[in-house]
């Protein structure tokens, strides 16, 4: 844990040391300071020079410290809030904050689905099978769960892959979703993260590896990249164009790499997050094409394809690479994934999710069997609710009725959401936002006056960040600003979710609107 500076000399981390005001014990900013420490004394042995992720990629995750510092996290009503704590003596003009920073529809105040829940809670509890008050479907659909548990409990392991029962329904939801399409369960690997990357990413190569990623992008899987030692090569979507996706930027991006890492992957999000935008068969095509001739394993992240709004249709990267033929068909790497923990399902805390994988050499299959069974299985919780989202109840059966009323109910909601954001933010001076197509985000551009951009510089920070900033103090709404995601130089963007309460968007479309009137009149 001690970083050694010279031959023989090392100093010992810092204690207690605050990254955002480095000082040591005592209030000394000196770093010699901590030369003088006893040794045997408490002395902390990790630092931050021992932590695998560096600060700088930390700060831009959810919950940026920039704005947790301002708050209190508290429970407020029907949704997530947050008591604000304002300088002394100085008035606020809202009691809550609106929290529309995560994908999470819960938070939004989204209801949980029915059905969904009453399984869970019988598999949890299975004295609730007694109950006649709960569906007849859904007791029996819990039973067949707990039958596939070890130990008929929730609690237990369950195989490396999955429950089987699970895994082969999932691959029959993938089949049907992609009008026949054969899915081979053994392809299959239920999963609660980005596992995948641990085989793409080997920190000990010659190269470091390199994996092209969209700009702007999730920010996870850019940090889980970073944080196994690869690297990330942007490429930017055309936001001119509904943040299509373009080969000449790929062309450019990989020309940009220019031999500092190797370049193994192409990792897509479709649809896309940040930007809502919905790929067209055409696109899909011409991105397979691509990664066919540079060699590149194709990473599909598709956890928002059940969120598709007006005039768009999701199709799945497996379905287009089957439909080219041989020999792609037969010969593109890929992997695609999906999840309970996205979407209008909205579960976002159980962490439930599959990988497919598609061409992969036998050997390397067998070796990725291997490295999941390392990581323990996927939390049995997470593996039913994917089993309930690829398998939800049917015309006929007792739940279906008040099932597909909520996620009717849902889904014309967001649609509402959809309409109104595009409505109201492109009518904001300096705003421009395409129309959102699938998703879970809006991701607006925001034409800042150059007093406001000077003033953010002043004050050490990202234009958009300090426009966030302003806009959480004054007007009391959380959101993520595009800096986060990465952006073209010079632009500046925020996402906000857009799978919440009508009501709660109302509000916030309000605020915004309020407060960006006087932010114009003060920087302009």
């Amino acid at each position: 844990a001690f970083a050694a500076e010279s031959p023989g000399k090392c100093r010992p981390p810092q204690r207690g040391f605050d990254p955002l005001n480095p000082k040591v014990p005592g209030g000394s900013t000196d770093p010699e300071h901590t030369a003088s420490l006893d040794l045997n004394t408490s002395v902390q042995m990790l630092s931050l020079t021992t932590l695998r992720f560096p600060l700088v990629s930390l700060r831009a995750s959810r919950n940026s410290p920039l704005f947790v510092d301002f708050f209190k996290k508290k429970k407020v009503s029907h949704r997530w809030v947050f008591d604000f704590l304002p300088p002394q003596g100085v008035e606020k003009p809202f009691k809550e904050v609106i929290d529309v920073s995560w994908g999470d529809p819960h938070r939004g105040g989204m209801k949980p689905l029915t059905f969904v829940r009453q399984v869970l809670a019988a598999c949890v509890y299975p004295q609730l099978m007694n109950d006649n008050k709960l569906p007849v479907d859904v007791r029996q659909r819990a039973q067949k769960l707990l039958d596939g548990c070890a130990g008929r409990s929730v609690g237990s392991y369950s195989a490396t892959q999955g429950i089987p029962e699970i895994v082969q329904r999932v691959s029959e939801f993938i089949s049907r979703r992609d009008g026949g399409v054969p899915s081979n369960p053994e392809n299959i690997f239920l999963c609660c993260g980005s596992q995948i990357l641990n085989v793409l990413v080997n920190a000990e190569a010659a190269f470091t590896t390199g994996v092209l990623a969209p700009a702007p992008c999730y920010r996870t899987t850019t940090l889980s990249i970073e944080g196994l030692g690869g690297v990330v090569i942007p490429y930017y979507l055309s936001e001119e164009q509904g943040w299509e996706l373009q080969v000449e930027e790929l062309q450019q991006a990989l020309e940009s790499a220019g031999g500092a890492c190797n370049p193994i992957a192409l990792y897509v999000i479709n649809p896309g997050n940040p930007t809502g935008h919905v790929q067209s068969r055409k696109s899909m095509q011409e991105v397979i094409r691509f990664a066919s001739e540079k060699r590149l394993f194709l990473l599909a992240d598709e956890v928002y394809q059940g969120c598709i709004y007006g005039e768009k249709e999701f199709v799945s990267y497996k379905r287009v690479l089957a439909e080219m033929g041989p020999p792609l068909s037969d010969t593109v790497e890929l992997a695609s994934f999906h999840s309970a923990s996205k979407g209008f399902m909205g579960e976002c805390g159980l962490r439930g999710g599959y990988v497919e994988l598609v061409n992969l050499d036998p050997a390397v299959k067998k070796y990725i069997y291997t490295l999941f069974t390392a990581d323990s299985s996927a939390p049995l919780l997470g593996q039913i609710a994917l089993d309930l989202m690829t398998n939800p109840p049917l015309p006929g059966d007792p739940s279906y009725f008040q099932f597909d009323q909520e996620t009717q109910h849902i889904k014309s909601t967001v649609d509402k959401n959809v309409k109104k954001a595009f409505e109201v933010v492109n009518s904001l001076q300096g705003f421009s936002c395409p129309a959102v197509e699938g998703g879970a985000f809006a991701f607006p551009r925001i034409h800042l006056p150059a007093k406001a951009i000077q003033k953010a510089k002043e004050v050490g920070m990202q234009p958009d960040t300090f426009y966030c900033l302003k806009l959480l103090e004054e007007a009391g709404v959380l959101v993520s600003p595009g800096s986060d995601f990465g952006q073209k130089e010079g632009t500046f963007h925020f996402r906000f979710c857009i799978l919440i309460l009508h009501d709660v968007l109302e509000e916030l479309l309000r605020r915004l609107t309020l407060f960006h009137t006087q932010f114009m009149k003060d920087f302009s």
